[in-house]
C-alpha cells in the first residue's frame, strides 16, 4: 500500500513522513518542490530507505503528478503543500495564489481524474486529505467563542484567504464530483524542523545569537499552540477514520499570547543555555511595529475531532516547546544548514 505526499520536506510535512515510517511499513511517495521552505535535511534519515520515494516536483505539474498516481496507485493523497508565512504574503501574495489556490485545484484535477478510474474497492477506500489553517477563520475578541467548524470564513490576510479559496475547492469537488476529501483546520504548529522565519525557532535562535527577540505591537496577539506532532498523529486518526466530506478542528487547548510564548522560552533557556553575562534572555525582547492586518486571536475548538474520532493531544505547551527549545540546542547541524547558502548550491547541484 502507498500514499502520496505532497509537501513532504517542509514542516509539518517534513514531520508527517518521518513519523508514518516510524510507526508503518507503508510506503510514502513524498512530492515537494523544495521552495525556501522545504528540506531535504529533514529527511536525512529516511531517504534511503526502500519505502520513502522523494520526487522533486510542484503539485501544479500537472503531468508529473497524474504520473506519480500512475506510477504508485496510492490509496490516498496528503496536500501539505502550501506557501504559509504571513508576512511573505503581504509582500509577495503572488506565490500564494499559484500554490495554494491554483496548485490545490490542478491537484484535485488529478485526483478526480486517479479516482475515477479506480476498481470499485480502491475507489471506495480513496482519500484526499486536505491540510488547512485556523487562520481561514479570521480573527476573534476576548470574550468570542473558539472556532468551530461551522465557523464561516473571514480570511484577512493574502495566505488565509488563498488557503479559505483552496478549502472551498476541495469542499466543491467534494460535492460536486463526490471525491472522497477530508478537510483538517490547524492551529498554530510548533515543534522540531520548524523554518527559522516563525516566530518560535526565531526566538530560540535569536536569543542564543544574542539578537533582538522581535515581538510584534503589545505582544498580546493569542494563538492556539499545536506541538507539531501531535498534529501529525490527529491527521493520521482523520485520514484513519474521518468521514468523507467533513471538516475537522486541530488545536492544542494551549492559548498563548505571543509574549507569554517568547518569556516562556526565554525561562527554558535560562536554564539550559544560561547567557555568559548573566542576565535573563527576557532583556532582549524588543516590541517592533505590528504587521498589517495582525489577527487579533486565534482559538480552535477540536472537541468533534475529540468526540467523533476520539482524538486529543498528547502534549502540554509545557511540555512541548521544552522539547521544542531541547531540540533546537542539539540540532545545530540542522539549522546551520537551512540558514547558510551551500543548502540552496546544493539543491541547484542536484535538482536544476
Amino acid at each position: 500500500m502507498t500514499i502520496l505526499v505532497t509537501g513532504g520536506a517542509g514542516f509539518i510535512g517534513g514531520n508527517f513522513v518521518l513519523d508514518w515510517l516510524a510507526c508503518r511499513e507503508e510506503t510514502v511517495v513524498n512530492l515537494d518542490a523544495l521552495t525556501y521552505a522545504g528540506n531535504l535535511e529533514t529527511l536525512r534519515t529516511v531517504r534511503t530507505k526502500p519505502n520513502h520515494v522523494f520526487t522533486h516536483g510542484d503539485i501544479g505539474d500537472r503531468e508529473l503528478v497524474a504520473k506519480l498516481l500512475r506510477d504508485h496507485r496510492p490509496r490516498a493523497i496528503v496536500n501539505f503543500a502550501a506557501e504559509s508565512h504571513v508576512d511573505r504574503s503581504i509582500h509577495g501574495p503572488g506565490d500564494f495564489i499559484q500554490t495554494n489556490i491554483v496548485g490545490t485545484f490542478n491537484l484535485l484535477e488529478c485526483a478526480r481524474e486517479y479516482w475515477n478510474g479506480l476498481e470499485a474497492g480502491a475507489r471506495e477506500a480513496f482519500r484526499f486529505l486536505h491540510v488547512s489553517t485556523d487562520e481561514v477563520y479570521g480573527t476573534l475578541q476576548a470574550e468570542d467563542p473558539a472556532f468551530a467548524e461551522t465557523k464561516r470564513y473571514e480570511p484577512n490576510s493574502p495566505y488565509s484567504a488563498s488557503k479559505a479559496a483552496s478549502d472551498h475547492l476541495v469542499r466543491a469537488w467534494h460535492h460536486t464530483y463526490g471525491l472522497p476529501v477530508l478537510t483538517t483546520n490547524c492551529s498554530n504548529n510548533y515543534g522540531p524542523y520548524h523554518f527559522p522565519e516563525k516566530l518560535i525557532p526565531l526566538v530560540i535562535l535569536n536569543a542564543l545569537a544574542g539578537k533582538p527577540l522581535p515581538i510584534y505591537g503589545d505582544g498580546r496577539q493569542v494563538r492556539d499552540w499545536l506541538y507539531v506532532k501531535d498534529h501529525c498523529s490527529a491527521i493520521r486518526r482523520v485520514l484513519e477514520a474521518g468521514k468523507p466530506g467533513e471538516t475537522y478542528n486541530v488545536g492544542g487547548w494551549n492559548e498563548k499570547t505571543n509574549l507569554e510564548v517568547v518569556s516562556a522560552i526565554c525561562g527554558i533557556l535560562d536554564q539550559l543555555k544560561p547567557r555568559e553575562d548573566g542576565q535573563a534572555y527576557r532583556e532582549q525582547i524588543q516590541f517592533v511595529a505590528d504587521r498589517p492586518g495582525h489577527d487579533r486571536r486565534y482559538a480552535i475548538d477540536a472537541r468533534k475531532l475529540e468526540r467523533e474520532l476520539g482524538w486529543k493531544p498528547a502534549e502540554t505547551f509545557d511540555s512541548g516547546i521544552r522539547k521544542t527549545v531541547e531540540w533546537y540546542l542539539n540540532n545545530s547541524d540542522w539549522i546551520e544548514h537551512v540558514s547558510n547558502g551551500s543548502y540552496r548550491d546544493w539543491l541547484d547541484k542536484h535538482y536544476g
